[in-house]
């Protein structure tokens, strides 16, 4: 029997891997998507330890309590390594340090200053903010409590905006472990014990196979609009966008602008989720294509349109969903046929407003037809436009040949010859 149970575990840890994955901005939306396709490729590929590589200035507070719900989440035990020597875990980044079931920093990092403010550095109200103080420390004591870290140092951190060194951090009981790189990591984590949704785990790390999880392109991509102060901007020059053509109707431009930039900062500062930005973002560029359609502006609408379809199809399906994200070749093609058939249309329909329309009689001075009869003593009879009509000549035209209207006297035509 005990044979069988080392063979087990050699057999397990043949295939056992750990995966680590880097986070060098702020915390953000992205973040929480990055971190949810790191833990979750861990967990179906076998990972038997995650390490998150931090170093980050801090961020939103609503991404921040995500990413910790993660690490709560996951059967994999969680290492943060704030790291490299000369970064930090700020702020935000410093309470998601702290959730970690083993935390650990590189030396020449700090840790800390994590007293929440709000958006845009504006000054909250007293009331308002101490219920936002309070509800932070309640959050921090709670982490304390379950990882076994020092409360009064992390409500510090919270309400005076202490910072600490690595040594200062170990020494109070804020982190667990000081690492100058992976290699000295992984050696350190070796046999530890954390205990995780009640259960002890032991980490094994020697001579296992290390997976780095690498941004997705669509990370790549939103990863400039996550920062909290341009996504606040951006959101203001949604607003801004709006406002002007309610104000002007017509101009379309600023509006299609800002309707892209209102969606990207809602995104930004955490309100809508990616795959909404995604939907939502299509369906704005189907929008403006019609209209282009309707209100042909050389393009412009069509380009903004072109511009929300891509990046809308870009970030609607996830890399790591069961069905794969979408190959961008599907998506250039995709994207370029649904302009040009709204360009095509759009031609189209301009060509056909610039037709005569075809309601009195004058409409049909100029037009071509033929002679139905011949004409005598100048009178007889024309075909134009399906219809057979009465007609006077100055000169002498025959049956079949063609000609012009000249005038329109009551519903008499007078023509000449073609």
């Amino acid at each position: 029997m005990r044979f069988f149970s080392l063979l087990l575990l050699l057999f397990s840890l043949s295939f056992a891997k750990v995966f680590v994955s880097k986070w060098a901005d702020a915390v953000t939306p992205l973040m929480v998507e990055h971190i949810k396709r790191s833990l979750e490729r861990a967990e179906k590929e076998g990972g038997n330890l995650f390490i998150l590589e931090l170093n980050t200035p801090g961020g939103l507070e609503s991404s921040m309590r995500e990413v910790v719900q993660e690490f709560q989440r996951t059967p994999l035990p969680v290492v943060v390594y704030v790291y490299p020597p000369g970064g930090r875990a700020a702020s935000a980044g410093a309470i998601i340090t702290a959730s970690a079931d083993i935390a650990v920093m590189a030396p020449g990092t700090n840790i800390g200053a994590a007293h929440p403010v709000q958006m845009g550095g504006e000054k909250m109200e007293e009331a308002m903010k101490e219920k936002v103080l309070q509800d932070m420390l309640a959050f921090v004591r709670s982490i304390a409590k379950e990882k076994g870290r020092n409360p009064k140092v992390l409500e510090r951190m919270v309400k005076e905006s202490i910072s600490l060194t690595p040594e200062e951090a170990l020494k109070e009981g804020v982190i667990d472990l000081i690492a100058g790189d992976r290699q000295e990591l992984l050696k350190k984590l070796e046999g530890r014990k954390v205990k995780k949704h009640g259960m002890e785990v032991v980490i094994k790390t020697q001579g296992l196979e290390v997976v780095e999880v690498g941004k997705s392109l669509r990370e790549e991509l939103l990863k400039v609009i996550t920062n909290p102060t341009l996504a606040y901007m951006l959101l203001l020059i949604g607003f801004y966008g709006i406002f002007f053509e309610l104000y002007n109707p017509g101009s379309i431009i600023p509006g299609a602008v800002g309707v892209i930039c209102l969606l990207l900062g809602l995104y930004g500062l955490g309100i809508i989720g990616i795959n909404w930005l995604g939907l939502l973002l299509i369906l704005a560029g189907l929008l403006l294509l019609v209209l282009e359609l309707i209100t042909p502006t050389f393009g412009g609408l069509a380009l903004a349109g072109a511009i929300a379809l891509a990046l809308g199809s870009v970030v609607l399906i996830s890399p790591e969903s069961p069905y794969g994200d979408i190959p961008l070749s599907i998506i250039a093609v995709m994207v370029g046929t649904t302009v040009a058939f709204f360009l095509f249309a759009g031609r189209l329909g301009l060509k056909a407003q610039k037709l005569k329309k075809m309601l009195g009689t004058d409409e049909l001075i100029g037009e071509e037809g033929e002679a139905y009869t011949d004409f005598v003593e100048g009178k007889g009879k024309v075909f134009i436009h399906g219809e057979i009509w009465n007609a006077e000549a100055e000169e002498e035209i025959k049956k079949g040949q063609k000609v012009v209207v000249e005038g329109v006297k009551g519903m008499i035509l007078k023509v000449r010859k073609a």
